[in-house]
């Protein structure tokens, strides 16, 4: 059994009270308001003043007759449909712009509000003291100072003139307008402070991107967890729980793609060229060394994993991550879990001849959505107005971020690339060591305003090439640091260690730019000259157009390593060696268009196969399950002759099909139970089809074996630090140089938030378990046994003991009647409004909040309502929205919205689309402008 890490028998895991963290919260995540809000708020709705309907209307937008604009040239009309969506029509660039502005405050003002003081590191500045923390680390990272540095001198002068039409078209709602008259929020905030909503910048628009690319950010939760998992797991351990991506099974994007000379070089020299090492598992490396390295899905790293040895890294790590899980997400779930699916099928295999394109991208379960749907129409595309665009957009931003024109539709899921970089730095109280030398920190200082509170100065540290020393924003860090031990190839101690970030992010860059480009391209060559201006986040697009085109590329400022680090694991810090070496230029990037198969399918899977391309693009790809499951639905659907329909797409995008059940299911069904009750279950799973229904007893029964499978085999084996909170264990007890040897326990309780624990049951594990299930009598495979329970001593055993779990879990869940069960009943949607819906009591959460909706999918589907396992069986993440794009006839493509337009707890629109998406329906998706005059309700005239 993987040494040091089991439960003692007769012993099991619990989720009793833990030891609370000092200074730490419970449940941490997005809780933006103190409670003296909270009960400030009841306290307003029991006095009803501020709470008539009345009051609550105020903030709806007007939707009929005339408003006078001042800064607009000429009329705009606003046409909305039955679901409030709005589509815009203008004759210059800068009033349609100032008109987006204009109507997304309208309905989500709120919400871009606290959004741009997320990314400004400003939270206090609305909601007190709580945030201060939360502030000290956003500044920290700086993502306004990077957002003007980008909109000072980077940015296009088009480009600036945009931004600058949509603020001023925010500020001409906000206007002569008290907080109350803009949202209920507002009203609510009101009883406990004077903050009043200040005017829209064209940088709060841009920094918008940067916290969009920090959801985004590829793979520093897997770096973090594997230097974690040290302190309790061995490097092939490790390795088992990272496995070699199934390049053979699950096939990558790219399978037919040109690359430049270098590329086809690299090819035919045998796969010999500058590619990075990956090194081998356990091995030590250079300066720093490793203290018993780290697997990573292109093969094991030991060679930079930290200079820290065992609990000193680990609780240093430790402290990082509770700071990073403090931050609220902005689009995702702190970057860990985040997927999305986006295919395109070429006009030979479609019924109308033209391309079809899919994409449905999987993030937080939010409310009000971060999608926002929106047209932005020329009356007459000239020089003088370009666009003529519609789609999904940001709200706070202009623009259209994925949607299509008059000529072409595109998609986007996250690449998954890496593109930060977690840094040991040796730091003395005169710096930092960098190649034998202590170099001065850059350091400048940030004052943070709190909202009835006194304001708060932080000294911020950098390195030369603009690393900003993260853990300088914890104080148990800087602690940790000082008393780090190291082993003896690394400096001395002194003041003890850093940890510090290189990210693409925080240089800046010209996405915003590539936004315009994108909405105006009217071809490939357009396309692939707006991508390569998408530095930050890394995406892959997928492409289609009205002449029947359909490709795929990968932007993005991707950074390239030396052979000595691949990006798994944190780094040594003051050895120039494992500093970035350059970038990847963009004509090295891979890209498809056209390729003989038909078809472009992208679903976080390996962008292409890594003997076929020269740099480490990064070892952490998702593992395929989902894209292989897409690929083979379109092929099914292709062969013989067959063609795909637009209403095809969508029910693709529904496919609720399980890959792990595919492969456990008949190795659970031949396993005797001696439990009749038990084995009434196991019945459940005969003649199952896999597929994983709202109303499926059996999708219930698998995915809690599926649950109880990963607890015994490994989660009841990781440390604390990745465990889900209030999980206990008693496990061998370890001290700084290892193991202690004289069977001492200890009580470890987990740390984590739910959604954000290890083993999380997505398609990594999928490979974990496949990989295993060759060797049945795998140290993984044992468990102790617990009171009743059976130990197991191989794979047959603890799938036993877990089928057994599983039923007595599901009997205090659901009843002891199996014929009561659904999945549905377990694995339920709540949306919650990402601030004063979040916390507090059920009263004000009933206000604000929504659901549950009972939800098909689960992890790693096509349908990917994600859960995690380790958890429970709530879903985390979702398809935000989804979309089919008809290419023969835009006005028959399809899109629906995982909420609605509006951010207004009490309009019409706040959730009018959810149940349409929980039951996979899509509305129709007006283009043309007969269409949109059919589907309008309600249309406002803007006036200068």
């Amino acid at each position: 059994m993987p040494p040091n890490t089991t439960a003692t028998t007769g012993d099991t895991a619990t989720t009793g009270a833990a030891p609370a963290k000092s200074g730490r919260k419970k449940g941490r995540r997005a809780r933006l308001i103190v409670m003296v809000l909270v009960l400030a708020v009841i306290g307003g709705i029991a006095y009803g003043a501020y709470w008539s309907i009345s009051t609550v209307r105020a903030s709806f937008p007007q939707t009929k007759g005339t408003i006078t604009l001042q800064g607009l040239s000429g009329p705009v009309d606003v046409k909305r449909d039955g679901n409030g969506i709005p589509q815009i029509y203008a004759s210059s660039d800068e009033d349609l712009f100032m008109a987006q502005g204009y109507v997304q405050a309208q309905d989500r003002f709120w919400e871009m509000d606290v959004r741009r003081h997320m990314t400004s590191g400003r939270l206090s500045e609305m909601f007190g003291k709580g945030q201060v923390k939360n502030d000290e680390f956003l500044r920290t990272l700086g993502w306004d100072r990077i957002a003007k540095q980008e909109y000072d001198t980077k940015l296009s002068a088009a480009t600036k003139k945009y931004l600058q039409a949509y603020a001023a078209g925010v500020n001409a709602y906000l206007q002569g307008k008290d907080g109350k008259d803009i949202s209920l929020e507002y009203a609510a905030l009101g009883f406990i402070n004077d903050y009043k909503p200040q005017k829209w910048t064209p940088v709060d628009s841009v920094s918008w991107l940067k916290a969009m690319a920090w959801d985004l950010r590829g793979n520093m939760q897997d770096e973090i967890d594997r230097a974690l998992m040290t302190s309790r797991l061995g490097p092939q351990q490790i390795q088992d729980l990272y496995p070699e991506y199934p390049y053979s099974r699950n096939k990558p994007i790219v399978q037919e793609g040109q690359y430049n000379a270098l590329t086809r070089s690299f090819r035919q020299s045998g796969g010999t060229g500058t590619s990075q090492g990956t090194g081998t598992a356990g091995t030590s490396g250079t300066t720093g060394g490793a203290t018993g390295g780290s697997a990573g899905s292109t093969g094991a790293t030991g060679s930079s994993a930290s200079a820290a040895s065992g609990s000193s890294l680990t609780s240093q790590l430790a402290g990082l991550y509770n700071v990073l899980d403090d931050v609220p997400t902005a689009v995702g779930v702190n970057g860990q879990g985040i997927g999305s699916n986006s295919w395109v099928v070429s006009g030979k295999y479609t019924i109308t001849g033209k391309p079809l394109l899919a994409n449905d991208p999987h993030l937080s379960a939010s409310l009000p959505s971060v999608w926002y749907q929106m047209g932005l129409h020329c009356r007459t595309v000239s020089s003088k107005c370009q666009y003529d665009v519609t789609g999904y957009t940001f709200a706070g931003m202009p623009g259209v971020i994925i949607g299509h024109n008059a000529d072409i539709a595109w998609g986007m899921t996250n690449s998954g690339v890496d593109v930060t970089d977690l840094y040991l730095e040796k730091v003395s109280a005169n710096g930092y060591l960098y190649d034998g030398k202590v170099r001065p920190f850059t350091t400048r200082e940030e004052t943070i305003k709190v909202a009835g509170g006194s304001s708060k100065t932080i000294v911020v540290r950098q390195t030369q090439d603009g690393m900003p020393l993260l853990s300088d924003r914890d104080d148990e860090l800087v602690q940790v640091g000082k008393r780090a031990t190291v082993n003896t190839a690394a400096p001395d101690r002194g003041d003890g260690y850093g940890i510090a970030l290189r990210w693409t992010a925080l240089d800046p860059g010209t996405s915003m730019d590539a936004v315009f480009a994108i909405d105006r391209a009217a071809g490939w060559s357009d396309f692939r000259q707006a991508a390569a201006l998408f530095d930050v986040p890394s995406q892959n697009l997928v492409y289609a157009d009205t002449d029947g085109h359909i490709g795929y590329t990968l932007p993005g400022r991707i950074p390239t390593r030396s052979s000595l680090d691949d990006g798994s694991v944190p780094a040594p810090g003051w050895n120039s060696k494992y500093r970035w070496t350059g970038f990847i230029k963009q004509d090295e990037l891979p890209y498809e268009y056209n390729p003989k198969r038909g078809y472009i399918v992208t679903a976080n899977q390996a962008v292409v196969d890594k003997d076929k391309y020269p740099y480490t693009l990064t070892t952490d790809w998702g593992y395929g399950a989902r894209s292989q499951r897409i690929t083979d639905l379109i092929e099914s659907k292709i062969k013989d002759g067959g063609k795909i329909s637009t209403d095809d797409m969508r029910q693709m995008q529904l496919d609720n099909s399980s890959e792990i059940a595919k492969l456990l299911v008949p190795k659970l069904l031949k396993i005797n139970l001696a439990d009749k009750n038990v084995r009434d279950a196991q019945k459940l799973l005969e003649g199952w089809d896999y597929t994983q229904e709202s109303d499926s007893a059996a999708a219930a029964y698998f995915n809690a074996v599926w649950r109880n499978v990963l607890k015994l085999a490994f989660g009841n084996k990781l440390p604390k630090e990745v465990r889900v909170q209030g999980q206990c264990l008693w496990v061998d007890k370890i001290d700084s140089t290892g193991p202690v040897d004289d069977d001492t326990k200890v009580r470890e309780c987990g740390e984590r938030d739910a959604d954000q624990a290890q083993p999380d049951g997505g398609d990594r594990w999928f490979e974990v378990v496949r990989t295993l299930m060759n060797k049945p009598d795998s140290d993984w495979w044992k468990t102790p046994r617990s009171g009743t329970r059976p130990a197991a001593n191989n794979v047959d055993q603890l799938f036993a003991r877990a089928m057994i779990d599983a039923r007595w879990e599901l009997t205090a869940k659901l009843g002891k009647d199996i014929d009561t069960w659904s999945w549905g009943r377990l694995h339920r949607l709540f949306l919650k409004n990402q601030t004063l819906g979040t916390d507090g009591p059920k009263a004000l959460q009933y206000i604000l909040n929504r659901g549950p909706w009972r939800l098909s999918g689960g992890e790693a589907t096509v349908n990917a309502t994600g859960w995690n396992a380790a958890g429970g069986y709530n879903v985390v993440w979702v398809p935000s929205m989804r979309m089919v794009v008809n290419l023969a006839d835009f006005d028959k493509s399809r899109w629906i919205n995982l909420s609605g337009a509006s951010g207004h707890a009490f309009s019409a629109h706040y959730t009018d689309q959810t149940s349409l998406w929980a039951k996979g329906e899509l509305l129709p998706w007006s283009y043309s402008g007969k269409a949109v005059d059919a589907s309008t309700s309600d249309t406002l005239v803007l006036k200068p």
